[in-house]
């Protein structure tokens, strides 16, 4: 390319233009038409990237939200589709500035397809609900599973991809995830923050579940991420923001908040949830549900259907987990008792509360309740900073600018 700004972005958007003439396109009911040329689709049309069709992106909250059956498949095209117009506003806004070049669109494209590629059945339900009853202390994550899924991917399919962009796909998706490089990224740090942001949660993921979750809910969404799609821009190699934009970031971290109090944590919600954990427990004996966790070429098996395998079984074995989906198909739920929230500044001094509190806090002439008939759920929800002012992070890179 040349050395002109604008002749960089002629160029690019030029080329993007004629590549659409190979490509495909998906039309996706949050972000219009969505175009996969023939690099990404090698990826998309594999066994492995059209399970996630099998995955509902809520997991069990269908089953209070009718509309909520989106699946991971659709929000991952539209990371994919939103991390592409990032870069492209950056690089259309800055041009040789930040130096931006075809193989960096790419890799941050990659990445946001296949970010969720390793999820496991029913959300976050799988990971940090199942998977720690059954293997005690399981850290296992669907981020570090993402990265084994795209090396299987790439081999089984013998997929023709630089390395480079292969290794900095894998950094992108482990990017906010515990498990995140610690190695320093010597240019471009921005280019990681696009996808999974670990430095203040602003990213294109939540961007597109926010929204579409809101929708397929059937509430209303106050957050605008065109806002800061369209008027980011790279600052110190950072993604940086209007100073004017604060309450639109603000929103974007309250209203994932809302959706985590009236969706994510809905008390119908929550009863569902344990009874399919407990469900998955009782049939982990027979079908070693686990088994695959670490091997991608079975892993990808595994999806929201292994409850319909419980349902539909006859093995006596499953008996008991088969009589629990049941329930849960006539409406016969865990019945939601209390609750009750902690305020901020008592926090520190909670002390977790367990069935066995609940048992022995029984006053005489109650029905006589055992530990195994009590389950406890502890919510904490906050602006994905803890107990910090997300905002307090974020003014640091909120600025001003022409």
């Amino acid at each position: 390319m040349g050395t002109n700004g604008n002749e960089e972005v002629t160029s690019l958007y030029s080329l993007s233009c004629r590549d659409r003439r190979f490509s495909k396109h998906i039309h996706d009911n949050v972000h219009g038409n969505i175009y996969l040329d023939p690099f990404f689709l090698q990826f998309v049309d594999t066994e492995q990237f059209q399970r996630l069709r099998e995955l509902k992106q809520l997991g069990l909250t269908h089953m209070v939200y009718p509309g909520a059956v989106h699946s991971r498949f659709e929000h991952s095209l539209g990371v994919y589709w939103l991390a592409g117009e990032a870069v492209h506003t950056v690089q259309g806004h800055q041009g040789s500035e930040i130096n931006i070049e075809r193989n960096d669109i790419r890799t941050v494209k990659l990445a946001g397809l296949l970010h969720d590629v390793g999820h496991g059945p029913f959300s976050h339900l799988f990971e940090r609900e199942f998977l720690p009853r059954v293997l005690n202390g399981s850290e296992w994550s669907h981020e570090d599973m993402s990265v084994k899924m795209i090396d299987y991917i790439v081999d089984a399919h013998h997929i023709e991809i630089d390395s480079a962009i292969l290794n900095n796909v894998k950094e992108m998706v482990l990017a906010s995830s515990a498990n995140a490089s610690q190695n320093t990224v010597n240019e471009k740090r921005f280019l990681y923050d696009i996808v999974a942001n670990g430095q203040n949660g602003i990213d294109v993921d939540k961007f597109d579940y926010i929204v579409r979750d809101s929708r397929a809910c059937g509430l209303g969404c106050n957050f605008q991420f065109q806002r800061l799609l369209e008027t980011m821009r790279v600052m110190g190699d950072e993604i940086c923001y209007r100073a004017k934009d604060y309450l639109t970031v603000h929103k974007l971290f309250a209203t994932r908040a809302d959706l985590h109090r009236t969706v994510y944590t809905h008390a119908k919600v929550k009863a569902i949830e344990l009874m399919v954990v407990d469900a998955l427990t009782l049939a982990h004996g027979e079908l070693s549900i686990s088994a695959s966790i670490q091997e991608p070429a079975k892993f990808w098996k595994l999806d929201d259907s292994i409850l319909r395998q419980i349902e539909t079984s006859d093995k006596q074995e499953l008996k008991k987990a088969r009589d629990l989906v049941l329930r849960i198909r006539r409406r016969d739920l865990y019945q939601f008792c209390n609750e009750f929230a902690v305020p901020k500044d008592k926090q520190e001094h909670f002390k977790d509360i367990t069935p066995q509190d609940i048992v022995c806090s029984q006053k005489n002439g109650d029905t006589p309740l055992n530990e195994e008939d009590i389950s406890v759920s502890i919510v904490k929800i906050n602006l994905t900073r803890g107990r910090s002012n997300p905002l307090e992070r974020i003014m640091r890179v909120i600025t001003n600018f022409r």
